[in-house]
């Protein structure tokens, strides 16, 4: 893999390759962005195949991070890190406290918190070492665990979606099919079943299927039957990539709301969407209450105020739509329009404060 020509390519700022022999710590921070802020992004533990799986994988989520916190209206770049190991096998106290000394020697540049294959006992173990990590215990004035709140913003956003597909908000009776149902997908079947939807789920861990099941009412079908079921709304909660050629056509949904990232293989598959009439809520804007929550943390946590901001992803994602519909364009391709615009907009008002500061310079 040439690595400085993927970082020149799409803008990155900095990759870093952390490892600690002692716990068997093997990280790789990637920041893509800091016009907005300092570089905000979770930390995931997966069982990558090869380093340069991994490597791709830091990259992609770092650059989704700039665009997810730009679309949210918040003042932080975008970052990511990616730790190799088996999170069931391989995690150990000492890996989690290495790692925040890595991060404590970034000063800053980047602030990590939870996320695939990560808990909020983790983030509590890198605090030992820096503070610059949210999503820790509540009883040290975090925010907690972020995946309540994370499934809040996107049922808000699964709202307007269904208002965009079909003419109203509500989601009663309307029938939806979620793929994966971990910690923030449960969370969303609550909210979903209270307000009287339908739903279908399916997930590679059986337990999490019957916990569904009898909480929810939730009609469980195997992992490769959920893009083919009848229903009104598609939510990919899992790994990415689930849109793609296969399970296109297949889709019975007239929308997609998930939690998921990167849920579109290739843009292409977004562009088929759009064609097709299927409304697609952007996951990176959909999916930002847990970063809108945990961002709360750096100005002093305080949860009524941090659940109001999440509320905005039902008004983030409506402008999205109203991009789509303004610019016919797809609205995967709106909500990139989104977060750009609000970055450039930034450098270009950093720009003009330097040539005002040289031209009085140059004046005196």
């Amino acid at each position: 893999m040439e690595i400085f020509t993927s970082l020149q390519k799409y803008d990155y700022e900095q990759l870093l390759f952390c490892q600690d022999k002692n716990s068997g710590l093997k990280a790789i921070i990637a920041i893509h962005d800091t016009t907005l802020g300092p570089a905000l992004g979770g930390t995931r533990m997966w069982t990558y195949k090869t380093e340069d799986d991994a490597i791709v994988d830091a990259l992609r989520l770092a650059k989704g991070m700039t665009y997810k916190n730009a679309a949210a209206g918040l003042n932080l770049g975008g970052g990511k890190t990616v730790i190799i190991g088996d999170p069931k096998k391989d995690k150990n106290p000492e890996m989690f406290r290495a790692f925040g000394r890595y991060i404590q020697g970034l000063n800053g540049r980047y602030i990590t918190a939870e996320d695939v294959g990560t808990t909020e006992m983790d983030m509590d173990l890198i605090h030992l070492e820096t503070d610059y990590v949210t999503g820790t215990s509540s009883y040290s004035g975090a925010s907690g665990n972020p995946s309540p709140i994370t499934a809040l913003g996107l049922y808000h956003g699964m709202k307007a979606t269904a208002k965009e597909a079909f003419g109203t908000e509500s989601l009663e009776g309307k029938t939806v099919a979620v793929q994966g149902v971990g910690n923030v997908a449960y969370h969303l079947c609550e909210f979903l079943h209270k307000e009287g939807a339908n739903l279908i789920v399916t997930d590679i861990n059986k337990e999490s299927v019957k916990r569904a099941v009898e909480d929810f009412g939730a009609k469980a079908v195997d992992p490769d039957e959920i893009y083919g079921v009848e229903c009104d709304i598609y939510a990919p909660c899992a790994l990415g990539a689930t849109i793609n050629d296969e399970t296109l056509d297949k889709l019975k949904a007239k929308a997609v709301a998930g939690s998921a990232n990167n849920q579109l293989m290739s843009t292409k598959h977004g562009d088929i969407l759009h064609e097709r009439g299927i409304v697609y809520a952007p996951d990176y804007v959909i999916n930002a209450g847990g970063v809108i929550n945990v961002a709360d943390e750096l100005v002093g946590y305080n949860r009524e105020r941090a659940m109001k901001k999440v509320e905005m992803v039902y008004d983030n994602v409506e402008k999205v739509f109203e991009i789509s519909k303004r610019d016919n364009i797809p609205t995967h391709v709106a909500a990139d329009r989104m977060a750009e615009e609000r970055i450039q907009s930034v450098r270009n008002s950093r720009s003009q404060f330097l040539r005002n500061e040289k031209h009085i310079l140059n004046f005196n």
